[in-house]
C-alpha cells in the first residue's frame, strides 16, 4: 500500500500534504506527528489522497472537531465525513435518551 506525508510550513500553520491510500496504520502514524507539532494552526491536503478506509474517515472527522482544517478533500471522502458526523451525534443523542 502506498502512503506519504509530506510537512511543510506556512508563515503561522503547518501543512501536511497526504497521498495515496490511507488506511487505520497510517491514522495512527499521522495521529502521531499531529501531537508533536507546534506550529500553531494545522492543515490537512488530501489532493492526492485515492482512498481511505472508514476509520480514516472516523479520524478525519475528528481531528477536524478538534480544529484541523482539512482541504482539497476528495468529494467522496467529505460526504462520508459528513455521514459519520450525522451517524455519530445519533448515537450521542441516543445515549443522552
Amino acid at each position: 500500500m502506498t502512503y506519504r506525508i509530506q510537512r511543510s510550513t506556512r508563515t503561522d500553520a503547518a501543512v501536511f500534504a497526504l497521498s495515496g491510500e490511507l488506511d487505520h496504520e497510517h491514522t495512527e502514524r499521522l495521529q502521531e506527528l499531529l501531537d508533536i507539532e507546534t506550529q500553531g494552526r494545522i492543515f490537512l491536503d488530501l489532493k492526492d489522497v485515492t482512498l481511505v478506509d472508514r476509520e480514516t474517515v472516523q479520524f478525519l472527522a475528528r481531528v477536524e472537531a478538534a480544529g484541523v482544517r482539512i482541504v482539497n478533500c476528495p468529494h467522496y471522502v467529505r460526504s462520508w465525513i459528513v455521514a459519520e458526523n450525522r451517524r455519530t451525534r445519533r448515537l450521542n443523542e441516543d445515549a443522552e435518551t
